[in-house]
């Protein structure tokens, strides 16, 4: 037959793992490719405000590598290069859909993908 539980099991927020007690960081890295015509001094403000998405969600930026100017393969709104930067970091899902939110209304961002990477 199946296992029977106690009461106070059976209650909100109990059982085998209690959900404080459940952990989801996971380690991404994402890829950023940005408009190369775009002001100097915007390329650190969008790291910048990237960074403080992870960090005000409880994660952590493990390294940022700023790759600089590359040629595309294909123009891409009439851009034939990009800036490239890679961010690999910490966090919980709900805080990589934040960070993907800011980037997809980000004026400057031409294409980002973000993968997961294996602990």
């Amino acid at each position: 037959m199946g296992r029977r539980f106690s009461p106070l099991l059976q209650q909100q927020g109990w059982g085998r793992l209690r959900p404080q007690e459940v952990s989801s960081t996971n380690k991404y890295e994402l890829m950023l490719m940005l408009n190369p015509a775009i002001e100097e001094g915007r390329q650190p403000e969008i790291l910048d405000r990237l960074s403080k998405t992870v960090e005000k969600g409880k994660g952590k930026v493990a390294q940022v590598d700023d790759w600089g100017k590359r040629k595309l393969a294909y123009e891409i709104a009439g851009q034939s290069e990009g800036l490239y930067s890679v961010v690999t970091f910490t966090s919980e899902p709900e805080t990589l859909a934040e960070v993907e939110r800011v980037l997809r209304i980000t004026d400057d961002v031409m294409r980002f993908q973000t993968v997961r990477l294996k602990d």
